[in-house]
């Protein structure tokens, strides 16, 4: 029996398989996922060839990236099919060219600021553009800002400080900007989504949600947000049905359009995750979803040998409602 994900407008069913390797490669964790303009699909991954790249149906056309990133994070394409990849673990962001050539980086590799100091970069997560072409970067694991870059990479501007209040954050995981300069921060620690607009100047959250990690935005204006939730990985609550992992569509304005996932949620079954850390929509509607499944395992499986291969990427096809 196949599986079914959501309901109504936002239904899907995984497709297994999807996105063959060449043998004996292994992703490790996806952390990012990215669509290009002639669909093409970029896999920003912890193993061996950093920048994997499909066709739609899911055939291996080129990697890159070999010996460039230190801890892959966050990967994004702007509207000129060029590439922003985000490494925490290097402290910058590489824009690249699809075939990898680095075009610009911002931060210094290799060399963080201090801890919660506010400046550029510590360990920062994800990056976005705005419709004139600012760049915007989330500075997550060792800050708690988001910067604002000219296009040509001088540094404009900051906002955030650590907190729980409007504008504060606890580890800002991903950014967004859509059509209109509304800027989205998945706040992941403090279980929310912050919306501010171009200037960094708060305008609303959304609390219905557990720990928001990955964060993708349909084109156009009143976009539709895909969100992917952590689950919990506390002994307390490990398990708890309703809290993920799973996938959150939602509307501009907060509203659950619908969730996706099977219960026991976390897993590498059909439809399940382990820890959803990057999607990407194509012009179909189809959802790409990165799980960073190998750094998840152990904290959702203790006693369990962890399987090899370890599923890190899954394709869920939209069904619409007329098919």
């Amino acid at each position: 029996m196949s599986i079914i994900l959501g309901s109504g407008d936002y239904t899907y069913r995984p497709q297994e398989g999807w996105g063959k390797l060449p043998d004996g490669w292994d992703f490790g964790d996806v952390c990012g996922v990215a669509i290009d303009s002639k669909e093409s699909v970029y896999v920003f991954n912890r193993g061996q060839h950093p920048m994997v790249v499909f066709d739609r149906e899911g055939n291996f056309l080129r990697s890159w990236g070999e010996g460039v990133f230190t801890n892959p994070h966050g990967a994004f394409i702007g509207p000129d099919d060029t590439i922003y990849c985000t490494d925490d673990g290097d402290h910058s962001v590489r824009h690249c060219t699809l075939d990898g050539k680095v075009l610009m980086t911002l931060g210094i590799p290799g060399k963080p600021t201090m801890k919660m100091s506010g400046q550029p970069f510590c360990r920062c997560t994800q990056t976005a553009l705005s419709p004139t072409g600012d760049i915007y970067v989330s500075d997550g694991y060792g800050n708690a800002r988001v910067h604002k870059f000219a296009p040509d990479g001088r540094h404009l501007f900051s906002w955030g400080k650590p907190g729980v209040g409007p504008g504060e954050f606890n580890l800002p995981h991903n950014i967004c900007c859509d059509a209109d300069g509304w800027v989205y921060v998945a706040d992941r620690e403090n279980h929310r989504v912050q919306v501010f607009d171009g200037n960094g100047r708060f305008q609303a959250q959304w609390h219905n949600l557990h720990r928001p990690s990955a964060l993708c935005i349909s084109k156009g204006s009143c976009p539709i947000c895909y969100l992917g939730e952590i689950g919990p990985y506390l002994p307390s609550n490990r398990g708890v049905p309703n809290l993920g992992p799973r996938i959150t569509v939602m509307s501009h304005t907060g509203e659950v359009l619908a969730r996706l996932g099977v219960e026991p949620a976390a897993g590498i079954g059909p439809g399940q995750f382990l820890s959803p850390h990057g999607i990407a929509v194509d012009s179909r509607g189809d959802l790409y979803v990165g799980d960073v499944a190998v750094t998840a395992w152990p904290s959702l499986f203790l006693d369990k040998p962890k399987p090899k291969p370890l599923r890190a990427l899954q394709k869920l096809v939209r069904i619409k409602p007329d098919a």
